[in-house]
């Protein structure tokens, strides 16, 4: 029988902000084509995670693995979409000018080939139902048709992992749904990190899920159970994070968290 291929392994990992623990003791492989929701309360290493994976923090302690090298050497390998990547929605510039910054160089910063990126662009574009768009600005998109043309961008590396941070704030239900559709549609060759408040939105998608209060606690299935918020938040008075309230929760859960 063949087991996945480990792409990301996390071992022992710990990280601290001016001394306040971020991260403590994390363990954690992500194998290939996994979809996993990375869900947590604000302030529990979420985002810090992912930017530890990415190799933009070093860990105090511990080892980080991309595909068995160090994240920094293996970056062509990420596709990386953060929180609030085009705030100035007026700028003047075109979808299709957008995706194709993804083909910058990280070394030169120069494209390697314009006429190849322009193609490339244009390919990946269409494949996210997006060709009528490629001349529009992004003030004339919606909130899910912004976001994929990020992950489009994320794309013209041919990137074997994705990264999500929070990707679904501002879209309205429907374009939500469609979004998740995209995403499943990528995972087929893609192994997709997805960082989540909406729990009950991403456990109908994803295949597992890892949750991030300084330690990590992580579950091969999707479900969202109480037994499972009751481990994944260890019975601390400040463990349960104002999220899980209004996602339809057994609100036994909440009280139990809050006292």
């Amino acid at each position: 029988m063949n087991h996945p291929q480990k792409l990301i392994e996390l071992q022992n990992v710990s990280f601290a902000y001016h001394q306040r623990s971020v991260l403590k003791h994390v363990n954690l492989s992500i194998c290939s084509k996994d979809y996993i929701a990375i869900i947590g309360p604000n302030g529990g290493g979420k985002t810090t995670l992912l930017k530890i994976i990415l190799g933009l923090l070093k860990p105090d302690s511990g080892n980080v693995f991309v595909k068995g090298q160090a994240p920094q050497k293996a970056s062509h390998l990420i596709g990386y979409v953060p929180q609030d990547v085009f705030s100035n929605r007026r700028f003047p510039i075109s979808v299709l000018d957008i995706v194709q910054m993804g083909a910058l160089s990280p070394k030169t910063y120069l494209f390697r080939s314009r006429k190849q990126n322009k193609q490339k662009a244009l390919k990946i574009l269409n494949q996210l139902h997006l060709s009528e768009y490629v001349k529009a600005g992004m003030e004339s998109l919606s909130g899910g048709q912004r976001q994929c043309v990020y992950i489009a961008r994320a794309l013209m590396t041919d990137p074997e992992i994705l990264l999500l941070d929070e990707p679904t704030t501002g879209i309205d239900s429907r374009g939500q749904v469609e979004f998740y559709h995209l995403l499943e549609e990528l995972n087929k060759t893609i192994t997709i990190v997805l960082v989540s408040h909406d729990m009950i939105a991403i456990s109908k998608h994803v295949k597992s899920i890892a949750c991030v209060n300084r330690e990590v606690y992580y579950h091969e299935q999707s479900e969202i159970s109480e037994s499972t918020i009751q481990s994944m938040y260890p019975d601390k008075t400040d463990a349960c994070p104002i999220e899980l309230i209004a996602h339809g929760l057994p609100h036994r859960v909440l009280q139990h968290h809050e006292h």
